[in-house]
């Protein structure tokens, strides 16, 4: 599979003029169908935090769990929600309050020292998800953190050998959409073991769109 310009240019061109009318802003998808892989060998179990070149048009909402100066800084720097210790033993064991916190945030950040509670707290609902959290040191840069990871996506491949991720949406240029994609196939080629080879097939698929392939 290249990584050739023209070649994805055209591709999410195609798959944006294909999108149809909608009125809310749609997601771009790569939808990568991956062959000659043992699912049950480590090389099958992908999960990568990637980080995009350009934030899509849906940022990441972060969830904060951090205490003293650094939930004060996280709040400076206008992050979606902070939690403090005494907001995290609130709703320990309450299942149905956890579940909308997982469902209503896409980043958990959580001060390095608590993170053995945020584990016990959120482990559960966090796991299946795939949004494990992510420690932070106390004199750690928060803002740029928080930066970094309003353009993340998650890659992961579980059980299918089928990889799918938002790379940005239809607002985007297809320059910088384009741009997302060569980040994430450029880490999924040093994951692969036989790199693009492993991938038979490869497509961008808008929200509500048909998907359309990327021919070689």
């Amino acid at each position: 599979m290249p990584l050739d310009k023209k070649t994805l240019l055209d591709a999410v061109k195609e798959a944006k003029a294909k999108s149809g009318e909608k009125k809310f802003i749609q997601s771009v998808e790569l939808i990568l169908d991956i062959k000659e892989i043992d699912m049950k060998s480590p090389e099958g179990k992908i999960q990568q935090v990637i980080e995009l070149p350009h934030v899509t048009g849906k940022p990441n909402k972060i969830l904060v769990v951090a205490s003293g100066e650094l939930a004060l800084k996280a709040r400076k720097a206008k992050v979606d929600k902070v939690m403090e210790k005494a907001d995290l033993e609130g709703v320990t064991g309450k299942k149905k309050e956890l579940r909308k916190l997982a469902n209503n945030y896409d980043v958990f950040l959580s001060e390095a020292p608590l993170m053995p509670l945020v584990g016990r707290t959120f482990g559960p609902v966090l796991g299946p998800r795939g949004k494990l959290p992510v420690p932070v040191p106390p004199n750690a840069d928060i803002t740029g953190l928080i930066m970094k990871y309003r353009k993340t996506v998650v890659v992961r491949m579980r059980n299918q050998p089928i990889i799918q991720c938002s790379v940005g949406t239809v607002d985007m240029s297809e320059k910088d959409l384009v741009d997302n994609i060569q980040a994430v196939l450029r880490v999924l080629e040093g994951k692969l073991k036989r790199g693009f080879k492993n991938i038979k097939f490869a497509f961008i698929k808008t929200s509500m769109g048909k998907p359309v392939k990327i021919k070689p």
